[in-house]
């Protein structure tokens, strides 16, 4: 995995995550879909440095796994958020994009990894 690419981008998505639903809960008043939100957006970059200490290929693949589980739940949230009207097309297309090129990222290392183990 290339340390800093997938590491950097899940810690500076966390940190979008984090002032979006500071902005949620001030501007919006929402307070239930913004939790999952920051829980699953915030997930992602752990298991990602788990990743970098696996003690296998297959505990690499497991951890990176769990975290394209919780980057995809993120974009459900993010979707949902949209789709109810908290997240107007602007925000909402600039951090879905975002999560989407996060979770390509996180599935090439997986698929990569798979590859490379065979």
């Amino acid at each position: 995995m290339s340390d800093s690419i997938i590491k950097n981008k899940s810690f500076l998505f966390a940190i979008r995550v984090a002032k979006l639903y500071k902005f949620l809960l001030e501007n919006k008043k929402e307070y239930i879909l913004s939790k999952q939100l920051i829980r699953s957006g915030t997930a992602i970059g752990v298991p990602v440095r788990e990743a970098q200490n696996a003690e296998s290929n297959a505990d690499f693949i497991h951890k990176l796994g769990i975290a394209q589980k919780e980057n995809d739940e993120t974009i459900y949230w993010l979707e949902l958020l949209f789709e109810t009207g908290y997240l107007e097309e602007k925000e909402f297309i600039s951090i879905q994009k975002d999560a989407v090129e996060l979770l390509k990222m996180i599935r090439s290392a997986i698929l990569t990894s798979k590859n490379k183990s065979k």
